[in-house]
């Protein structure tokens, strides 16, 4: 047996063998600790929208930047005649989000404040947030639950977002 001390094979030492006061690591740097980007799934569901005000509350205790992402939905080969159509109205649901989310924080301003920006890009909802959430570096993703009875079955975008284990995914009822 060695008698190197606890600090020296990277343990934390103790004063006469007692715990005490812990020393911040090496490297630790004052105010960093915590999540700098929440990214928040946003499709108009009511789930989304709790997901989405969840999301903005640990945004605002941690002093986090908050990205609220509305996935545009894809076009399948059935609706592609209505295409135009669709995009439009994708479109509108993005402008109707932004509108709500400015809404809510004009009502709010007096109570509290949060940074966030929003964000819409097209495609499936598990593979856009997947990739905004690597992209913004989020350090945490939030979603709502499914409304959908048959996404017990098939799996939920919740559910491929914690299968994939990237991030931290709180999932909101």
């Amino acid at each position: 047996m060695t008698n190197e001390s606890d600090a020296e094979r990277g343990g934390a030492a103790f004063e006469g063998g007692e715990p005490g006061a812990a020393a911040a690591p090496a490297g630790f740097e004052l105010g960093t600790d915590g999540p700098k980007v929440i990214l928040a799934g946003l499709d108009g569901s009511d789930s989304s929208w709790r997901a989405t005000a969840y999301a903005a509350g640990l945004a605002r205790r941690q002093n986090a930047t908050l990205a609220i992402a509305y996935i545009q939905p894809v076009l399948g080969a059935a609706t592609a005649l209505a295409g135009a159509a669709v995009e439009e109205t994708t479109r509108e649901i993005a402008e109707e989000l932004l509108t709500a989310i400015r809404e809510a924080e004009h009502r709010m301003r007096d109570v509290w404040r949060v940074d966030w920006r929003f964000l819409t890009v097209r495609g499936d909802p598990y593979a856009g947030l997947a990739r905004l959430a690597d992209e913004l570096r989020a350090d945490g993703v939030v979603v709502g639950a499914s409304e959908q009875a048959g996404h017990r079955v098939i799996g939920s975008v919740a559910v491929r977002l914690v299968k994939a284990g990237r991030w931290p995914v709180t999932v909101v009822p």
